[in-house]
């Protein structure tokens, strides 16, 4: 009887040691990290998001919840970082300054990399690649470069932005309507004020989505954008969301969530 309940007793040990071990091994982010990734210790980050750029981020109507990409990924990094995001909307008017002076934690709003902001804030590294084009309304007859040689054809896009930068490379000449976001600049296009909103195919897939059959591409202004998180600068994010980052293109989730928002074709 004793060595029965030696033995039981091995048993149990032995069973309360796996569990520990598949306790520090989890994948469910229900406390703690993944396995090789950082352990932030259930920290709270603060995102700035617009939500007012779809797919990457917008209030979804029957909800009133923030919704699209960025809340998906960031969601799915402090999973795997053991961390608690906190999504606050900001206007994108003033919000490199606001990165630079450490306002947020992070920004996730579908920011093109470009060397003059990463002077002021970091980067991670890049999700994804995207173009810019023309979004005009859906009875445009019009071609990208018939509108560039039209001198009463009007182009708008939102102010600060490197879309802004490619509308005034490639429509030379012509004055560039800013808007304080994309979907004023939309909406000055379906009420016929502007004749183009220049965009990255994402964004303008995004709204396209969401006025079924109102507007259509023209055509490619640009191409090769490299979209990516912001952070203030000497963040310690920036190396604990790369490692996420890669964890996740490695088990295919980051393909997942791009296909399921349409940041890739």
């Amino acid at each position: 009887m004793k060595k029965f309940m030696f033995i039981v007793g091995i048993l149990v040990i032995a069973s309360m040691v796996l569990t520990a071990c598949g306790a520090k091994t989890g994948t469910t982010g229900g406390g703690t990290s993944q396995t090789g990734l950082p352990d932030l210790k259930g920290k709270t980050i603060t995102v700035a998001v617009e939500n007012a750029y779809p797919p990457f981020n917008s209030i979804d109507q029957a909800s009133g919840k923030g919704v699209g990409w960025d809340y998906d990924a960031v969601t799915e990094i402090c999973k795997r970082l053991n961390c608690v995001a906190e999504f606050k909307q900001a206007a994108w008017d003033g919000i490199f300054p606001a990165m630079q002076a450490g306002e947020f934690d992070m920004l996730a709003d579908g920011v093109t990399y470009t060397a003059d902001r990463a002077k002021i804030v970091d980067f991670s590294t890049p999700y994804v690649s995207v173009n810019q084009l023309l979004l005009v309304r859906a009875n445009e007859s019009r071609t990208v470069e018939q509108m560039k040689a039209d001198a009463n054809a009007k182009i708008g896009t939102q102010i600060g932005t490197t879309n802004e930068i490619a509308a005034k490379a490639y429509f030379t000449g012509k004055d560039i309507q800013a808007f304080e976001d994309f979907g004023a600049a939309v909406l000055a296009l379906k009420s016929s004020d502007i004749d183009g909103v220049v965009i990255d195919y994402i964004a303008a897939q995004g709204f396209m989505n969401e006025n079924q059959g109102a507007f259509k591409l023209a055509g490619e202004i640009s191409a090769g954008d490299q979209l990516a998180f912001v952070f203030p600068p000497k963040s310690p994010l920036v190396a604990q969301v790369n490692a996420a980052l890669a964890a996740m293109k490695a088990d295919g989730t980051l393909d997942t969530l791009n296909k399921k928002w349409g940041l890739s074709r």
